[in-house]
């Protein structure tokens, strides 16, 4: 694992972990001050003062990769509790990627990523449409996972073969996606979604924003995706925002909510959409700029309160990130002062009562990438 916070990076442009690696291994000052003179306020986030607080952040991260690989079975998969080991395994792949470790890396740890990746690329967890879900009882939630993995290790396979798998399954991952937006929808207001079949009719902004993360991290790594299809989605999650309006009719603070008609306020609902319609380009929109002010103020609900913690959290740490300046000041602090205190001796976190169907892998995998935004690695996540 690499222990330089130079990967701070700013850059629009999408980078491959291997360039970004290089690059830091050949001139790791030059790159460092380049970094600086690009982030926002002149670098104004990397300061020497924070050289302690990295090497919490590391310790953890590096704790956390011990226990994932310490889950992983005979097969392959990585997933304690056995429920949706496609799809956990390959959150597992995505959270020690975006930490810095690599596919052919020849460790431990990238022993365990090939292996880990075999598995998912096993022709029996892919239905002959496209569909990860079915199989692993993970329905889109799963689909979106997969597919977001496939496309972040698109290019980085061990050899021509393998690249040319992952390619043939992520196409085939898009193209069930594609369908399952185009299904007909009840309701006007939620075409453009996805909710937890192919062919459902219904949408909700949380299975959404897996769909919509992942096809645009395909789309960045050069698939084919109709501009319309992830246009369609933008709007959705837009319509999911909510904010009360002054007399003079600007907008609120606000957020998202569950579903466009929905008003309730929910942790993971709230930071997914902030987080989606940045990561399709939407930085200045009126609904990127009201829900970043809202979590500004917001409190972070406990583990064991009626929030999906971690899911919530995970979302929460990445959209901020994106907003950038004070709001990843801000978020950078949240997300260590809490998920550092949760952490168990054997690198893991345990799962409150919202999260606790996922499992321990599923909370670890989503903590690991929460506190990946001290690295920025994964191409997805930069912006």
């Amino acid at each position: 694992m690499r222990t330089l916070p130079q990967l701070k990076s700013r850059c629009r442009r999408r980078w491959s972990l291997a360039l970004a690696i290089a690059c830091l291994t050949a001139c790791p000052a030059a790159v460092q001050a380049a970094e600086k003179a690009a982030a926002p306020n002149g670098g104004a986030n990397i300061q020497a003062g924070e050289d302690e607080e990295w090497k919490q952040i590391d310790a953890a991260a590096k704790r956390a990769v011990a226990y994932l690989l310490s889950q992983q079975e005979d097969d392959g998969s990585i997933d304690e509790a056995g429920r949706h080991k496609t799809t956990m395994t390959a959150l597992a792949i995505v959270a020690m990627c975006s930490v810095g470790h690599k596919l052919t890396d020849q460790t431990k740890e990238g022993e365990t990523l090939r292996r880990a990746l075999a598995y998912v690329l096993d022709p029996e967890r892919q239905d002959p449409d496209g569909y990860f879900g079915r199989r692993d009882q993970a329905k889109m939630y799963g689909q979106g996972i997969v597919t977001l993995m496939l496309a972040e290790v698109l290019g980085m396979g061990v050899d021509e073969q393998q690249d040319r798998v992952i390619r043939e399954r992520l196409r085939k991952a898009i193209d069930l996606i594609l369908r399952a937006q185009a299904v007909p929808k009840k309701n006007k207001k939620e075409e453009g979604g996805w909710r937890y079949e192919p062919n459902s009719q219904d949408t909700d902004l949380s299975v959404t924003s897996w769909q919509l993360i992942s096809l645009r991290a395909a789309k960045n790594a050069g698939m084919e995706v109709p501009k319309e299809a992830i246009d369609k989605a933008v709007a959705y999650v837009k319509r999911c925002y909510f904010s009360r309006r002054e007399k003079d009719g600007a907008a609120e603070t606000g957020y998202f909510t569950y579903t466009p008609n929905d008003r309730t306020m929910r942790f993971g609902s709230a930071a997914g959409g902030l987080l989606t319609l940045q990561i399709c380009g939407e930085y200045d929109a009126p609904e990127v700029k009201g829900a970043a002010d809202y979590f500004l103020a917001y409190e972070i609900p406990e583990v064991e309160g009626k929030e999906y913690f971690y899911y919530g959290m995970y979302y929460y740490a990445q959209a901020m990130r994106q907003r950038g300046g004070k709001y990843a000041d801000h978020a950078r602090k949240v997300v260590r002062d809490i998920l550092l205190k949760l952490q168990e001796k054997d690198g893991s976190w345990h799962p409150g009562k919202k999260d606790s169907a996922g499992g321990i892998v599923y909370v670890t995998s989503l903590s690991l990438l929460s506190l990946s935004i001290h690295y920025y690695y994964l191409p997805i996540y930069q912006r």
